[in-house]
């Protein structure tokens, strides 16, 4: 099967579920020293309105498994990078051409399983990606935690799961907590770590329209219309407004920044599109800490961060304090780049003691993966 072809929408079988496995193929992953192995994969997951949709990912194999008690399958949830299917982790990856590769590298050296959505509309899919939509993001998470469970032909351990993700992979593995009791209670999550997260959308509104964050206004409201796709884009923009998006949805997160850095209000019709009552209604529903997560929550930020000021992640850890979540709290001296970094071996102690932080439930039985699958060899 040719690369692309790979990644064709596939047509979901009658009966499907989410976290069925649709295909998978072993891909060699060269920046990786400590993968001993990578499968591609597509899976089903399902949409805002309850959709089945195909989604697809990455599953890294380490080169030696964690004792027993130890052993953990991490949901990786990268920062935000583009809107177009070039950005997928899952392509990115298999080509060597992935910016970021640290946090990964040192999971899969304490012997942990990686497993790296691309996120919906990256990777197999239509496109754009869905940025900003964390419930969107967090059913493909908990969609790719019980492919990972049925997937027999992946040749992995059964073990506990615990999520990472930063920005807004940190909304995302945020968001997977609370959605996790009712809709993938059989999902063994035990902790979750989020850096740089804001839980209200409103509070961040102002720092990704116009300053050091401008570059992603457009990208939010096209993330977000493509998640709600009810949302009357066309209402907020002016006609070079309707022009950019036709083109930034093909765009990588660099080339966005490049080509369309001016404030958000150089590309709408009012001064204040996010005060449409069409989207403070979607604002208002992606707002996170209205639930309680069970699993424990690390949250953590940078004291320099101008893209998500640091001040939004403190209205989160109180959001999150407020309903008796057990959630912890660090601050870095460094901006938003830079934290991302430095918190990565905090960040793997803390899920290495969530590991132990509950009774593990009853995961989904191992399943022979689907029909459809290309059965071969481990990498």
């Amino acid at each position: 099967m040719k690369f692309s072809d790979f990644y064709q929408t596939p047509i979901l079988r009658e009966g499907a579920r989410p976290g069925d496995l649709v295909r998978t193929r072993p891909v060699f992953a060269s920046q990786l020293a400590g993968a001993a192995g990578a499968w591609q994969v597509i899976y089903v997951t399902t949409g805002s309105r309850g959709q089945l949709l195909p989604a697809s990912a990455i599953v890294l194999i380490p080169e030696a498994t964690a004792a027993p008690g130890k052993t953990a399958i991490l949901m990786y949830c990268p920062p935000f990078r583009g809107l177009a299917g070039v950005c997928a982790p899952s392509q990115m990856l298999a080509t060597g051409t992935e910016p970021d590769t640290y946090a990964i590298e040192a999971a899969l050296d304490r012997g942990w399983v990686v497993a790296i959505p691309d996120g919906q509309g990256l990777g197999v899919g239509t496109g754009p990606h869905t940025f900003l939509a964390a419930r969107d993001g967090a059913r493909a998470v908990l969609d790719l935690a019980r492919a990972v469970y049925r997937g027999a032909n992946l040749d992995l351990p059964v073990a506990p799961v615990v999520a990472w993700g930063y920005a807004d992979g940190g909304r995302v593995t945020a968001a997977a907590g609370e959605l996790q009791p009712w809709y993938a209670p059989e999902v063994d999550l035990r902790g979750i770590a989020a850096g740089a997260v804001v839980s209200d959308l409103v509070a961040v509104a102002a720092a990704i329209s116009e300053g050091a964050g401008s570059g992603l206004g457009l990208p939010a409201l096209i993330g977000l219309s493509r998640a709600y796709d009810q949302l009357p884009l066309r209402h907020v923009l002016s006609e070079a407004g309707v022009q950019a998006v036709a083109e930034a949805q093909y765009l990588t997160g660099v080339e966005l920044r490049e080509r369309f850095p001016q404030p958000l209000t150089h590309w709408t019709k009012g001064a204040d599109p996010w005060n449409d009552h069409w989207w403070r209604r979607v604002l208002a529903l992606e707002t996170l800490g209205h639930t309680k997560p069970p699993m424990p929550l690390h949250l953590y930020h940078g004291e320099l961060d101008l893209v998500v000021p640091v001040r939004a992640g403190r209205r989160t850890l109180i959001a999150y304090r407020q309903r008796g979540t057990l959630v912890s709290w660090r601050e870095y001296e460094a901006d938003h780049r830079s934290t991302a970094h430095l918190a990565v071996s905090d960040v793997l102690a803390r899920l290495g003691e969530d590991l132990t932080s509950r009774p593990a439930t009853s995961p989904t039985p191992t399943q022979p993966a689907s029909e459809h699958s290309e059965h071969a060899s481990r990498p």
